[in-house]
């Protein structure tokens, strides 16, 4: 047992958190998830990397279903890397953070190209593939190689924070919460450690009310010594991305389509489908919005009324909605293509144009 003690504000000495107390929790109370190898059993490095890479800014209830369909689409990296980018993208839509589905076909391509198939047991080779950065890299290497990495989610963060009582804020925090992660990593068990972490972040030391008589390290966290648990970890003031508005049009054929196109693949929604609409930018003039439309000879537009909302990481958006109606031999303008509105379900739509739809749609 480690001995080392910290001493709380309060001055009441705390114990030094030992990795093994984590571990014999972890042995009793582990998740049970689709991705997580059984007790015993090795992991997949292919079920892991891809978990990991869906629960990037995703919820394991989100996830569930979304990683169980691409492992019974694509069970291997081999099929995964074989299929079409477009493909990827129709099964992620919905899921959001879109740039990673295009890593993780990249990501695919690269195991097969640059390793035969076979996931790299190594940090510095999983962190050189496309998608990859110190997180993933970590989360791979610890949990399906028993590699000496802690990977540092922001439920691990937490974790971190509030056993050592961190008062520098967040983001500028991250260096010392890695460094304080990798101090608590045991000699062996790097895997399981690392689920352990995941798993009291996102049961036992949770961001509202903490079930802390639970915890295996309550004795050693600072900031239960202090009262404290719920004011960290310390956040800098989070800074509003600005509102940009623009508008989307909505064309619907007589035979029952609907005009889409794809956006460009680099950039913001890179290479998923939308409805036509204009650029999106601050100081959008609605009295311009038309002359965005794709041009059809003498159709009317109808502007819907309210507009169709969603945020984004970074910023705010409001769409103005137009909807027309032509003529079932109406063409296509280039880079657009007919859909028919029965097959709109099977279309990699982000959730922002899914919500144009539906408002043109109702």
């Amino acid at each position: 047992m480690n001995v080392a003690v910290r001493l709380s504000r309060r001055k009441k000495a705390v114990p030094a958190a030992d990795p093994a107390d984590l571990l014999a929790w972890y042995d009793r109370h582990r998740r049970v998830l689709p991705w997580r190898a059984r007790k015993g059993q090795r992991a997949d490095p292919y079920a892991v990397w891809l978990s990991e890479i869906m629960l990037q800014q995703t919820t394991v209830k989100t996830v569930g279903p979304y990683y169980a369909k691409f492992l019974s689409k694509w069970p291997t990296v081999e099929a995964l890397a074989q299929t079409a980018l477009d493909d990827v993208l129709r099964a992620w839509a919905g899921l959001g953070y879109y740039a990673r589905a295009r890593n993780l076909h990249a990501c695919a391509i690269a195991v097969v190209e640059r390793h035969n198939g076979v996931f790299p047991d190594d940090i510095e080779a999983l962190r050189a593939l496309p998608g990859v950065g110190d997180y993933t890299a970590a989360a791979v290497g610890a949990i399906a190689f028993d590699l000496p990495a802690v990977p540092v989610d922001g439920n691990v963060e937490r974790v971190v924070t509030r056993l050592f009582a961190v008062e520098e804020e967040l983001p500028a925090a991250k260096p010392q919460i890695k460094r304080l992660a990798a101090s608590l990593m045991p000699p062996a068990r790097t895997g399981d450690f690392a689920q352990a972490m995941m798993d009291l972040g996102a049961t036992i030391c949770t961001p509202k009310k903490p079930a802390c008589a639970l915890c295996p390290w309550n004795e050693a966290c600072v900031a239960r010594a202090r009262g404290e648990q719920e004011a960290y970890p310390r956040k800098a003031p989070k800074r509003e991305g600005k509102l940009r508005r623009g508008a989307a049009f909505v064309v619907l054929r007589d035979d029952g389509r609907v005009l889409l196109r794809q956006r460009p693949e680099k950039g913001l929604l890179g290479a998923m489908t939308e409805v036509p609409g204009s650029d999106w930018s601050h100081d959008f003039d609605i009295d311009q919005a038309l002359a965005a439309a794709p041009k059809f000879g003498k159709a009317k537009w109808r502007k819907l009324a309210g507009e169709v909302t969603h945020v984004f990481t970074h910023f705010p958006l409001a769409l103005t909605v137009f909807v027309t109606h032509v003529p079932k031999t109406a063409a296509a303008p280039e880079g657009a293509r007919w859909v028919e509105l029965a097959h709109l379900r099977d279309e990699a739509l982000p959730n922002v144009m899914r919500k144009v739809l539906s408002a043109a749609l109702d």
